[in-house]
């Protein structure tokens, strides 16, 4: 049994990191409709932002909270200027082109984010400072780390504050509204570039978040992490039906909880092979997803 409890925090701390990049690849479809493949590198961008961050205050003497909770503030705000520029780049000037169009864009974007961060950087593994405080957690110890109960929580945090905004707040309201018809949101007096914009920085945001802290849980990061998570929430968002918040929160835990089973109970050379075989099982059944079909719970 307690075999089975570590599997299960174990996959709910990979499903939380995938749900916190898979909600930027759901929102930017559900208002604009495109795949915005150069997401995973915002992820990428956070944690490296977030190393560069915690190596100067580490070095300055800060505590090791104060180095996390500002490592996660800056990485937030240079990914969220990232997404907001990429948008204004890569795809604002092809709205109205053939789909393919800014797809390719995204695609090619992409591969220059991760060729850009190799150069700067470097190609091998970079040593991540572990910035979240190890304690005991009561019940639970030694089947869940103190760092996954902190991604976890924070997660659910995050959700639950996205949630509420895209419901009752004013951006939020124009966000849905967007997202169900562009034309006639502009005739009753939305902005739809600011929207757009805003959607880009709000899910860079999240990503951030995720990079930073799955970086201080894994404790190394390189150019390409963000590839191999983003094809992950992408799977997730599309899983749960890509356009719908509570899908992609779904799909990510989901696919988080196969990986973390198949990985436990058969082998860790069939965690890919599992979690993309149930995502073409629930296609083959549901085309649109878990909750693709749920209008009210786009965005």
């Amino acid at each position: 049994m307690e075999y089975f409890l570590e599997l299960f925090f174990g996959g709910l701390t990979r499903g939380s990191i995938y749900a916190l990049i898979a909600l930027g690849y759901t929102m930017v479809y559900g208002i604009i409709e495109l795949i915005n493949f150069a997401h995973g590198e915002i992820y990428m961008i956070g944690a490296f932002t977030g190393l560069i961050v915690a190596g100067v205050l580490g070095a300055m003497g800060f505590p090791t909270f104060a180095i996390l909770v500002l490592a996660v503030v800056v990485a937030v705000i240079y990914s969220a200027a990232y997404g907001f520029t990429i948008e204004k780049i890569a795809y604002k000037p092809l709205r109205g082109a053939p789909r393919l169009s800014p797809l390719i864009s995204a695609i090619g974007m992409s591969i220059f984010l991760q060729n850009y961060v190799m150069l700067a950087q470097t190609s091998d593994f970079l040593p991540f400072p572990s910035l979240i405080p190890e304690f005991e957690v009561p019940g639970l110890n030694g089947i869940i780390s103190s760092s996954e109960l902190v991604i976890v929580v924070t997660t659910a945090l995050v959700c639950i504050g996205l949630t509420l905004f895209i419901k009752f707040g004013k951006l939020g309201k124009a966000m849905r509204a967007t997202a169900q018809n562009r034309k006639m949101a502009q005739l009753v007096g939305i902005n739809v570039n600011t929207v757009i914009s805003a959607t880009f920085v709000i899910g860079s945001s999240l990503a951030a978040v995720g990079g930073v802290l799955i970086a201080s849980h894994i404790g190394q990061i390189n150019y390409y992490i963000g590839f191999i998570a983003g094809i992950k929430a992408f799977t997730a968002a599309v899983l749960g039906g890509i356009g719908s918040i509570p899908g992609a929160m779904l799909g990510a835990l989901i696919l988080g909880w196969t990986e973390a089973f198949a990985t436990g109970y058969v082998s860790s050379d069939y965690e890919d092979v599992f979690a993309f075989a149930l995502l073409v099982l629930i296609l083959i059944f549901r085309p649109a997803g878990i909750m693709g079909k749920q209008p009210t719970q786009k965005v």
